[in-house]
């Protein structure tokens, strides 16, 4: 029993899951299939095989294909998990999530993500500085009760501690301590997956003030394995984003989507890789395609100019094309 217990504290410990030595993996995001995301249309463009796949999920989506489409893509597994429900509308606040309301859900995806044996970034809630997502505290105004900064950083931490498994009992005295009740609905041990948070907000935040600022939301270091942020053509603020990549120096950065918006930009693209490549800490980037292919404005077959430079910059050998469990 003692052997048991210390292998599942072993694999409740915090890890990034990082790319090989100084390599970043580049990789795409889509809907809820690989298919619908374009993955092997990303890459025939890109001219890089996407070591890492992204799905944007709805609260409460039981159902994880997209688990064995990246592994079937011989790539590692990114999932955003949001509040809203299929529909678009919320489903469930930050102070629900801390005070254990969907709990039945991520004891679901622990048990998933650790019966897959894949590696899994999880973006909780991206963008939460973002006025237009559901979990932000502010929608223009300030919401505050159920959607506070407090509640987000308690929902935050109650999601890494439930999803990163271990005894039960381990995990309710650690949310004792943040003044948050135990686990619903599971008892024993919950299996370890491999799992690794991202952190991931506007550099600046929408309104611009100051408790709507990333550090505002953040919950932590102990309970986030990566910092980073979105970053799009259409809204291209460096000054912003040299900013924030200096506020949290001891962490991994990853910008979880960026992508061309609105015009063919060559320019944007050389630009943004030269920062990555100037900034050490980057590794790992993911091109969003957008949920619907037909529709959405950031398919990269709609920029081929843009293409043809992203297809050079990610020809150096910086950029890893396989994770090392598919090597």
């Amino acid at each position: 029993m003692l052997l048991v217990t210390a292998v599942a504290a072993a694999t409740a410990q915090a890890t990034p899951y990082l790319p090989p030595a100084g390599k970043v993996f580049a990789g795409v995001s889509g809907s809820i299939t690989a298919e619908d995301s374009d993955v092997p249309g990303f890459s025939a463009r890109a001219g890089k095989h996407a070591a890492v796949i992204q799905t944007f999920t709805a609260w409460d989506y039981n159902y994880t294909r997209y688990l064995r489409n990246a592994t079937r893509h011989q790539a590692r597994v990114m999932v955003h998990i949001s509040t809203k429900d299929g529909d678009g509308r919320e489903a469930i606040t930050p102070r629900g999530i801390a005070r254990g309301h969907g709990d039945a859900h991520l004891v679901h995806l622990t048990r998933a993500f650790a019966a897959s044996g894949a590696v899994v970034y999880v973006r909780i809630m991206a963008e939460m500085n973002g006025s237009w997502n559901p979990y932000s505290a502010y929608g223009p105004g300030y919401k505050g009760g159920a959607h506070s900064t407090k509640n987000f950083r308690q929902a935050w931490r109650r999601m890494a501690l439930i999803m990163r498994g271990g005894p039960v009992a381990q995990i309710d005295a650690k949310l004792h301590a943040l003044h948050l009740p135990p686990v619903r609905g599971a008892s024993g041990t919950l299996p370890g997956p491999k799992v690794a948070f991202l952190f991931v907000p506007e550099v600046s935040g929408d309104p611009p003030v100051a408790g709507n600022s990333p550090r505002s939301y953040y919950p932590g270091s102990r309970y986030v394995d990566w910092v980073g942020t979105d970053f799009y053509s259409k809204f291209p603020n460096y000054s912003g984003l040299n900013r924030y990549y200096k506020e949290f120096p001891h962490k991994p950065f990853v910008f979880g989507e960026w992508a061309l918006w609105g015009h063919d930009d060559p320019g944007f693209v050389r630009g943004l890789f030269g920062w990555i490549k100037s900034h050490r800490r980057v590794r790992m980037v993911m091109y969003n395609q957008g949920s619907h292919p037909s529709e959405s404005p950031f398919q990269l077959a709609r920029y081929p100019r843009s293409a043809a430079v992203l297809r050079h910059e990610l020809s150096s050998p910086l950029f890893a094309p396989l994770a090392p469990e598919f090597s």
